[in-house]
């Protein structure tokens, strides 16, 4: 017990940077203190079931330091603390570790996982740890004693509201009850439990006998403007910041926009984390709230479960629906949710020839211009174009790394913070001249056009509500363009009913959840029945749609990139290695040839050699975009090496989930 008690201030004091706010958090709320300790206590009970206690007890102890370690760590790096949703893309932060993280800190890492493995198997060949028989039988009364208390132990907590099962704001969750409650919380506590009084009667009275299935537009489809929404990661009007100037405006495209269009203050549902969430939000409607502390729906139920989304009810009208970001596909798994939620295609940054990159390696923004265009171009029909940047992406260098920065900062007396909100505003300033480029392409299309644009969330700067205008660190900033006469409309709004707005604006009435809010925002029991109506969408029986079986949203058709890589031209070097040229190159396309990836260098979008390897009459040839985890997102039509020339072969069909090619036997 008293080594709980310990571990668990060693823990809290490392995720507070802090020894006296560990202490401050013992002393104040001594009730959830010892809580925890006794969640840890429980976890300790598991060592009467092995004869070397010492060494599980080590391990378990061991384990819970590490996640302390773990926790305090990533809140150096943002305002999210580290929970269990953060596992299921262990695998994406793997990927990114050296925009987080520089190399000293990899290094430091290493040598700590390292060191704590030798530690732990010289602690095993040391032995003495013994202690005796093995009471099995009473070693699990035990261990089901201490669960069954937990149990009642953790129910009395809520009840007297000691801890809480809802947060609000996961940081000041973890503040305010500590991490083994909210990370284990977050750990089991997912998706959306059945809500009271989720009945079939109760879903018919919610959806009035089908009003929330209704599609339906004043205009007719080929009237419809074509819809842009795009996310601009970690912005916000940096005007609105209280405690610094620039030596010019950040945004003045966003500036000249606010004066002319419709915007607000825009609430989001994190800080200084959390894109897809936001984006989740955005393109389904639903509130975030609902689901487990610190949830991403996109590596839960979304990965795996179609459903409706601003594309499928823009499908409807006969849109083309289109997702763009200058980041990886496999980034919280968008390549599987946009395929599930009814996106047509998906241009990640394996289909993108990106050439500028920022100071810490995220691609900047202005790549997006083209790519946006492209997708339009790609039907004849309007289109929803639905766009993430991520030039403004953390983390914020401390060092100096502009030597001649366009914007200065002034008003910050700690030079650190100063070069970090430096580097971000001239980020922030990048990125409006993207916007302004993009304007003036959608202007000179002359097609109607609807651009809605938003920042995600408040970049991981340390902000506290003291230091904005609004004195809200959830809201950013969003503003509505437009070339078909909308009323300009001033006023706040959640993340999850802007879309909603938008269709309501331009009277286009599609989508359950969408449907819902246009009809029941600002009604009694609002909030409440949009809980039950996503729960039923999601988990539960679907009678808003009259039963699973009449569900909608079937299994998706999404193709990764709009351009086709095409091979056009197969030359041999002098010295033994082959240059391929085609179009639509990037860094992500590799070379097969029979089958089996080749050793290439990529030189630009229209060559690639190929090294160490020969290339014989009747070879075949296919170039394929590769994501992380070696996932081939999309391959080339096959090419046969004949005669010195490239020769496509008969017409092939590729499986672009698992990377395999068919030949189509009918053609």
């Amino acid at each position: 017990a008293l080594l709980a008690c310990i571990i668990n201030f060693v823990i809290e004091a490392i995720s507070r940077h802090s020894v006296v706010a560990a202490w401050d958090y013992m002393t104040g709320t001594p009730l959830v203190f010892l809580y925890n300790a006794f969640m840890i206590f429980v976890t300790f009970s598991i060592v009467y079931l092995f004869k070397r206690r010492i060494f599980v007890r080590i391990i378990i102890g061991a384990i819970w330091v590490i996640l302390g370690i773990a926790n305090g760590y990533i809140l150096l790096k943002r305002v999210t603390p580290f929970n269990a949703q953060d596992l299921k893309i262990a695998g994406d932060g793997i990927a990114l570790i050296n925009n987080y993280c520089n190399g000293f800190e990899v290094v430091v890492i290493a040598v700590g996982a390292v060191a704590l493995l030798i530690w732990l198997i010289s602690m095993w060949r040391r032995g003495g740890q013994y202690a005796g028989k093995i009471h099995h039988i009473a070693a699990l009364i035990g261990i089901i004693v201490c669960g069954v208390l937990y149990t009642f132990v953790t129910n009395i907590a809520i009840d007297k509201r000691v801890v809480s099962t809802y947060f609000g704001n996961i940081a000041f969750a973890y503040e305010d009850y500590g991490l083994p409650y909210c990370f284990s919380a977050s750990l089991f506590n997912t998706g959306i439990s059945e809500p009271n009084g989720y009945t079939k009667k109760a879903m018919a009275k919610i959806d009035k006998d089908g009003e929330l299935n209704q599609t339906a537009a004043s205009r007719s489809s080929d009237e419809l403007p074509n819809i842009i929404v795009v996310q601009l990661e970690s912005y916000f009007d940096v005007a609105n910041a209280e405690f610094f100037t620039t030596s010019e405006d950040a945004c003045p495209n966003l500036h000249n926009l606010y004066q002319n269009y419709s915007n607000g203050y825009f609430k989001v549902p994190s800080v200084g984390a959390g894109t897809a969430n936001t984006e989740f939000e955005v393109l389904t409607g639903m509130n975030l709230r609902y689901f487990g502390p610190g949830e991403y729906p996109y590596k839960t139920v979304l990965k795996y479960q179609t459903a409706e989304s601003a594309a499928t009810a823009l499908e409807n009208f006969g849109y083309g629906t289109h997702a763009l970001h200058n980041n990886g596909g496999n980034f919280y798994s968008r390549a599987d949710v946009f395929n599930n939620i009814g996106f047509d295609t998906y241009t990640s940054k394996e289909f993108m020839n990106i050439l500028q990159v920022t100071e810490n390696g995220w691609a900047k923004d202005d790549i997006l211009t083209q790519h946006i265009l492209n997708a339009m171009d790609s039907t004849e029909q309007q289109d929803f174009v639905f766009g993430i940047t991520v030039q403004g992406h953390g983390d914020y260098p401390e060092e100096k790394v502009l030597e001649n920065p366009r914007i200065t900062v002034s008003g910050i007396e700690d030079e650190g913070r100063t070069n970090a909100w430096e580097y971000y505003v001239n980020q922030l300033y990048e990125t409006d001249q993207f916007i302004g480029e993009l304007l003036q392409k959608l202007k000179e299309r002359g097609e109607p056009t609807v651009l809605v644009l938003y920042g995600d969330h408040l970049p991981t700067m340390g902000l506290e509500a003291k230091d904005l205008k609004s004195r809200y660190l959830y809201n950013t900033n969003y503003v509505i363009w437009d070339n078909t006469g909308l009323q300009k409309e001033d006023r706040n709004i959640p993340s999850y009913q802007i879309m909603a707005d938008v269709f309501d604006r331009l009277d286009i009435h599609a989508g359950t959840i969408f449907n819902y809010h246009q009809t029941r925002r600002q009604t009694k029991h609002y909030l409440s029945d949009l809980e039950l109506l996503q729960y039923d969408i999601l988990y539960g029986e679907q009678y808003v749609y009259g039963g699973k079986e009449n569900n909608p949203i079937k299994e998706g058709h999404m193709q990764m990139g709009v351009l086709d890589v095409t091979l056009s031209e197969l030359i041999a070097q002098m010295d033994g290695s082959y240059s391929l040229y085609g179009e639509n190159f990037t860094k992500s396309s590799k070379v097969y040839v029979n089958g089996e990836k080749q050793k290439t260098t990529f030189l630009n979008n229209t060559r690639i050699d190929i090294l160490d390897t020969e290339i014989k009459e009747g070879d075949t040839i296919e170039v394929s975009q590769v994501g992380s985890s070696n996932r081939i997102f999309r391959t080339s039509k096959q090419y046969i090496y004949q005669g010195g020339k490239l020769v496509e072969a008969p017409d092939t069909t590729v499986d672009q989930t698992e990377g395999t090619t068919t030949e189509n036997t009918e053609q």
